[in-house]
């Protein structure tokens, strides 16, 4: 019996082969390394605004986007016998490995999830070593949906919450400091929530110096790479931590609704079982990620956002972040009324920076600067709060950016300052 446009033999084995990353046009490639006009043609933006508001998700490139509406395609005539019989039995553990071996860890060490926030609510929810007279800690450039899940467990077992504030100016050693006098002052905390890279200013953190620190103080340590997996280079056992959350939908430019969850072997004991999980047993991680059915054709284009990422070295791509935010930064940098939230540090930022006007402290204030940057100047950001110093405009080139775009940036702020 015959589908409209393929036997159900060859249906399905389209299916397998696109899973797996295979792909029916050839496989997904990336362009040439250092040939970054390639790149920015790999991807169809918008022509209306100069969209600079990346950290929010990243797009998919095109053959990526062409993987993802084939798997949408092949899963909407293959229905759940493709699922039941091919995908749930055998594809999605080998995608899964694939990602594992990508990351650096033990397959038996990753989860898929559907995002960084599901991977670290599980992961803080979860936690089982917390008694009523520890201390939680998170820091305020946190992400605030993760700092409600720290909230919400403190309130659930009455334990103490202590909040780090990080410095204005940063620098890679006070802002170590800050983590250490935090802890020096809480010598009950039990478990720390830690971001890599911030979402509010692009603050890059010392994740291994710090994890080093707390676990000599005896402090878990729960690591948010939302932001830095696929942005800085790195594996994630260079960060030294036993649980992990990621997402695949921003710098690795995968399908919205893609991440991932890792957890050290040897402490998955430590993190409960999502909601009494009777899908796995209690040895095996993904029985602490359970949320239904997921969008599935998002899981089987993981592997083809990995390829065509793995076209260009990440410590060519990082560098490439870095001159992109450089290109903007420098042009601003001497103005006496801008104040860019990121060090010159090399190691202490990647794309994302913001930046604020002397006395502009509001959230209503930027917001309004970012709206005269995409009404007078075609220029799209987003103002974030959440820096001690106040709230800030963030910026965020991608790998479609084009210096002539940072440079019409670095403009129009000069105008604002005026």
């Amino acid at each position: 019996m015959k589908t409209t446009t393929m036997s159900r033999r060859q249906l399905l084995g389209s299916a397998a082969g696109l899973a797996l990353g295979v792909g029916t046009g050839g496989g997904v490639r990336a362009a040439a390394p250092g040939d970054w006009d390639a790149l920015a043609r790999s991807y169809d933006v918008a022509p209306d605004v100069v969209n600079l508001e990346n950290a929010y998700f990243g797009i998919m490139a095109r053959p990526v986007l062409e993987a993802y509406q084939r798997n949408v395609d092949l899963l909407n005539r293959a229905n759940s016998h493709y699922l039941r019989t091919r995908f749930d039995r055998t594809e999605v553990e080998a995608i899964r490995a694939r990602l594992a071996a990508h990351t650096g860890v033990g397959v038996r060490e990753l989860a898929i999830t559907r995002n960084a926030t599901e991977a670290l609510q599980n992961l803080i929810e979860g936690y089982r070593l917390l008694r009523p007279d520890d201390t939680l800690m998170m820091g305020n450039l946190d992400y605030d949906i993760m700092q409600d899940a720290m909230r919400g467990v403190a309130q659930r077992l009455g334990t103490a919450l202590a909040t780090v504030r990080l410095p204005e100016p940063a620098t890679r050693q006070n802002v170590i400091d800050a983590y250490e006098d935090a802890l020096r002052r809480h010598p009950r905390t039990r478990l720390l929530l830690l971001t890599h890279v911030s979402n509010r200013t692009g603050l890059v953190t010392p994740v291994a110096e710090i994890v080093r620190l707390a676990r000599s103080r005896g402090v878990d340590v729960i690591v948010d790479i939302a932001q830095s997996w696929g942005q800085l280079d790195f594996r994630i056992p260079d960060l030294g931590a036993d649980f992990v959350g990621a997402n695949l939908h921003k710098w690795i430019g995968a399908p919205l609704c893609s991440g991932f969850m890792v957890v050290k072997e040897e402490r998955l004991r430590d993190i409960a079982p999502r909601s009494g999980n009777s899908l796995y047993p209690d040895d095996d991680i993904r029985a602490r990620v359970h949320a239904g059915t997921m969008d599935v054709a998002a899981v089987m284009t993981v592997p083809a956002a990995l390829d065509f990422h793995g076209g260009i070295g990440l410590a060519e791509r990082a560098a490439r972040l870095r001159a992109l935010r450089d290109r903007w930064v420098h042009g601003v940098l001497d103005l006496p009324a801008v104040q860019v939230l990121t060090p010159e540090d090399p190691a202490m930022y990647g794309a994302v920076t913001s930046f604020r006007l002397r006395g502009k402290t509001s959230f209503e204030e930027n917001a309004a600067l970012a709206r005269r940057l995409l009404e007078e100047f075609g220029i799209f950001t987003v103002a974030r709060t959440g820096p001690v110093g106040g709230a800030c405009i963030r910026v965020t080139p991608s790998w479609f950016t084009r210096f002539e775009d940072l440079d019409r940036l670095a403009a129009a702020i000069k105008v604002l300052a005026a």
